[in-house]
């Protein structure tokens, strides 16, 4: 099995789309290679970010082939998870085959499992497809935490080697994180407005929506925190801050796939049922991208909030 540093930034990348509504793979390849010459440790497509529910499975495919071959020197963590553990394991595979070196699997949703069926489920895909696995907890898009006791158990198997955490619930994260410190395990933020807390508990990462358009600051606030250097970390913290909100402000990826058009990255076009951003929260975007551009500060230069 591949080994994996699951420490850092992995951004959730967004699809790009045509006019036509398929998938826009040169724009695609091209945002993977802006993302990795910024520094970034891994990419993450076809995620929720990637808007992976109304992907097809071919298309599942043909994303991760595309950042796979883009790419020279970041793993790519694809996105298979399903609320039917056959057709997780089928994605699995299929993304294994495809040149995916790792698998961030959501929780099944709608179906709201109980703590053995969670605990089944991840079981039967890590132990037919031999590649690292995140556990990812997001219990306002599935309506079911996974609970600690089973991120615990999880965290025992030789392939499910991190959890990506966005409960929103910081002393769950802290509890994961302090039953799992003999394991070969990483806990990452979920949460942009939590990265830095999450960080702070012995959190050792985030996979990110705002590295989409911020990288390099997100990278460098990431690796202050983990370099101990908490107070350059805080300062970019509230640096961000104020985009890491707008970026939440409607249904993501609306709002990430919006500023990525206004940067000139990607268009801004979005599968149906999700709508475009509204004209109130594009201007508010759009000065909040403003206020970013240009280089990040350094340590020195870092206006640290008293």
């Amino acid at each position: 099995m591949t080994t994996i540093d699951f420490s850092g930034v992995f951004p959730a990348m967004v699809t790009p789309f045509t006019d036509d509504n398929e998938i826009d793979t040169e724009t695609l390849r091209r945002d993977a290679q802006r993302l990795e010459t910024a520094g970034v440790d891994g990419l993450v497509p076809v995620g929720s970010t990637g808007e992976s529910a109304t992907l097809s499975h071919a298309e599942h495919v043909e994303v991760i082939e595309a950042v796979v071959d883009a790419v020279e020197d970041v793993p790519v963590i694809a996105g298979t998870g399903s609320n039917n553990t056959a057709e997780a394991l089928d994605l699995s595979q299929q993304a294994a085959d495809a040149g995916a070196d790792a698998l961030l699997l959501i929780s099944p949703y709608y179906n709201k499992p109980e703590p053995e069926g969670m605990y089944d489920h991840y079981r039967q895909v890590a132990d037919a497809v031999d590649v690292p696995q995140i556990v990812y907890n997001v219990p306002s898009r599935t309506g079911r935490n996974i609970e600690v006791d089973t991120a615990v158990r999880l965290a025992e198997h030789d392939n499910i080697r991190g959890y990506k955490a966005a409960s929103g619930d910081l002393n769950r994260i802290s509890e994961v994180v302090e039953r799992t410190r003999g394991e070969d395990f990483a806990v990452l933020s979920g949460d942009d407005g939590l990265t830095l807390p999450t960080l702070s508990v012995g959190g050792h990462g985030a996979i990110s929506v705002v590295a989409n358009v911020e990288p390099e600051r997100t990278c460098a606030m990431v690796g202050a925190a983990l370099e101990g250097d908490y107070e350059f970390a805080r300062a970019l913290h509230h640096e961000l801050a104020p985009l890491v909100r707008q970026l939440f402000v409607e249904t993501n990826p609306i709002p990430v796939k919006a500023a990525m058009e206004i940067r000139g990255y990607a268009p801004g076009r979005i599968r149906s049922p999700l709508t475009e951003l509204t004209e109130e929260h594009r201007e508010e975007l759009a000065a909040r991208l403003a206020e970013l551009d240009g280089e990040p500060a350094t340590p020195d230069e870092a206006e640290v909030p008293n």
